[in-house]
């Protein structure tokens, strides 16, 4: 089993703990990972785009002049595409955008970001964050102690709880930082993000908390 060092909020070494090598320590899939991001990007587009057409234009309902004898080419419409203000052709029309991966390449795909995290040295695991009341600039104080200040960092939560939450809500105003909440999201379960490969692989550095990494290894294992 991988070893990575374990710290506190004061940046203090406290010890080590162990990571289960299939969760941690398989050989990234490239693909999968792909297809999962994709899946991701795609399921989030809001599909609501839209162009009226040439029926749909207000006025046009009258020929602009007849069909022959005028000189000029013959036109049934100043609503048609290449009239101004006129429809428009081929144009977008609201559209559900929608793929989706089975439960096998999910689970790949998460291991293997997490393991190319890990592989690159850039996998910290901390005992524990929590706050009394959100303030930014105590997140901000614990990154610095980390060594993490200026970069990229994805920061991931093990549960909705009113201290965790003080946490999210305190990294909502630091630049190139995000928390998330990795609960499994349910009928009653708002506010909950999800650990998902886009973000672990849009941050240069992966904060996980001690549970955090018991309850990764409890869903994927």
């Amino acid at each position: 089993m991988a070893k990575v060092d374990l710290f506190n909020i004061k940046g203090e070494n406290i010890g080590t703990i162990e990571l289960k090598d299939e969760v941690f320590s398989i050989e990234p899939n490239q693909d999968v990972m792909w297809r999962y991001i994709d899946m991701q990007l795609t399921n989030a587009r809001a599909g609501t785009a839209s162009t009226k057409t040439r029926g749909e234009v207000s006025g046009g309902g009258r020929k602009p002049w007849i069909q022959k004898h005028t000189g000029r080419a013959r036109q049934g419409s100043i609503r048609a595409p290449h009239w101004r203000h006129g429809g428009v052709a081929h144009g977008p029309k609201p559209k559900v955008y929608f793929k989706r991966l089975n439960k096998k390449m999910k689970r790949l795909a998460l291991k293997s970001a997490l393991s190319l995290r890990l592989k690159e040295n850039n996998l910290v695991v901390v005992d524990d964050i929590k706050f009394e009341k959100p303030r930014t600039k105590d997140l901000t104080e614990v990154l610095k102690n980390l060594g993490l200040e200026n970069q990229k960092v994805l920061i991931v939560l093990p549960k909705k709880e009113n201290k965790y939450e003080n946490v999210k809500i305190s990294g909502r105003n630091i630049p190139g930082i995000k928390v998330l909440i990795a609960d499994n999201p349910g009928v009653d379960r708002v506010n909950i993000d999800g650990l998902n490969v886009y973000d672990i692989l849009n941050h240069d550095k992966l904060v996980l908390l001690q549970s955090t990494v018991q309850k990764i290894e409890e869903v994927l294992g």
